[in-house]
C-alpha cells in the first residue's frame, strides 16, 4: 500500500542512524537508506515540519535479563553519534532512548502533541527493532504512522520483509521516499 496522504501536522522520525548501528551488516544498502533519510530530513526542514533525530544510548540498555546477556564492552561515544550526513540542525528535536522504541521512557509523545503533530513518518534502523517498536508505540498513542520502506533496513532480509508486508500495513501505511516527498505540501 502506498501512503494516501500526509497530515498538515506530520513529523519525521529518524531512528538510530548512528555510527555504531549503521556499520553493522544489513539486508539493504546502508548508504542508500542513509541517503533517503537525509533527503526526507531536508524536505521536512524546508517545509518547517518537525524532524526528530532519535538515537539509542547503547551503553544504557533497559533493565532485565536477556538470553544474549549484557557482558559486552562499552561502545565508544564516537560510535553513538549520529551519522554526519544527517547534518543535525538547531531546530531538529533530539531524543535519546534506552529501549527499542522512541516513545517509551521519553517525552516524545508529549512534545509532538504540543507541536500539533498527528502523523509520524519513520525512517532508520533496524526495521524489526527500533523502527517497528517506534511504529507500534506511535500507533498505540494515536498517531497516524507511515514507514518509508526504502529508508529502513534490517540485518536480515526476511525479517525486514515480514515487517513491511505484515506488520506495518496493520499499524499504518508504507511508502517510498519518492512517494512521501510527492505528498509533502509545497511551501508557499
Amino acid at each position: 500500500m502506498t501512503a494516501s496522504a500526509l497530515d498538515p501536522g506530520t513529523a519525521l522520525l529518524v531512528v538510530d542512524l548512528q555510527r555504531a548501528t549503521t556499520s553493522l551488516p544489513s539486508a539493504h544498502d546502508m548508504d542508500g537508506v542513509i541517503a533517503n533519510a537525509v533527503r526526507l530530513a531536508g524536505a521536512f526542514r524546508q517545509r518547517d515540519l518537525p524532524v526528530v533525530l532519535v538515537s539509542a544510548d547503547l551503553n544504557r540498555p533497559p533493565a532485565g535479563r536477556t538470553e544474549l546477556g549484557g557482558n559486552r564492552p562499552p561502545i565508544p561515544e564516537a560510535a553513538l553519534a549520529l551519522v554526519p550526513q544527517l547534518d543535525p540542525q538547531p531546530a531538529d528535536l533530539r531524543v535519546v532512548k534506552s529501549g527499542w522504541g522512541a516513545f517509551a521512557g521519553t517525552d516524545l509523545a508529549g512534545t509532538l502533541t504540543r507541536l500539533g503533530v498527528t502523523q509520524v513518518v519513520i525512517a532508520g534502523v533496524a526495521t524489526t527493532f527500533g523502527v517497528e517498536s517506534t511504529a507500534r508505540q506511535a500507533y498505540d498513542l494515536g498517531f497516524t504512522v507511515t514507514v518509508v520502506v526504502d529508508a529502513v533496513t534490517d540485518p536480515r532480509a526476511e525479517a525486514h520483509e515480514q515487517s513491511v508486508a505484515r506488520v506495518f500495513p496493520v499499524l499504518g501505511e508504507t511508502a517510498t521516499t519518492e512517494e512521501v516527498l510527492a505528498l509533502l505540501p509545497i511551501r508557499a
